[in-house]
């Protein structure tokens, strides 16, 4: 598999065309966005969002369960394809941690927009424990768990949210 150098940005490894792996690791192409990548994957999200939202809650988080499993998987193996930890690129955990941000959101045409802008800010913010999981667990899981966190951070923000607004 080919390597390449981690720089500030990281160059698209030719892979994501051609690797189903790294294809759904990069968020379907998403993730080769030239400028704000983790900003296109989510945006890919809120649209693959608006056919989850109609699932029964336990349809939801267990579709968003196999997600998260299944992102620890195609992230781990991707990162270490291509050299790069954390790549940049690779959007899948931004997929998970959005859909978490999703989890029992109110019905309105609002509420999928609310929850991209707490998610990016969370993501991008990383405050306390985002940030600890972000610098300190490696491999697949550890590109998975900072956005976890910070859906999880958006989700109570969000639920607070519909509960001051109702």
């Amino acid at each position: 598999m080919e390597k390449i150098a981690a720089v500030d940005a990281p160059q698209i490894p030719a892979s994501v065309w051609r690797n189903p792996i790294h294809f759904l690791a990069f968020g379907f192409g998403s993730g080769a966005a030239p400028k704000a990548p983790g900003t296109a994957g989510t945006l890919v999200a809120v649209g693959i969002y608006l056919g989850l939202q109609y699932l029964d809650n336990s349809y939801y988080i267990g579709f968003v369960l196999l997600a998260f499993f299944l992102g620890i998987y195609l992230c781990d193996r991707t990162s270490k394809d291509i050299g790069v930890h954390d790549h940049s690129g690779i959007v899948w955990d931004e997929f998970v941690g959005y859909w978490i941000t999703m989890l029992m959101a109110p019905a309105g045409w609002y509420w999928p927009i609310v929850g991209f802008v707490l998610f990016r800010l969370f993501d991008i913010w990383k405050p306390g424990p985002v940030s600890w999981c972000d610098k300190h667990v490696h491999g697949g899981l550890g590109i998975m768990l900072d956005d976890v966190l910070a859906g999880l951070f958006a989700l109570f923000f969000l639920q607070l949210l519909a509960v001051l607004v109702s």
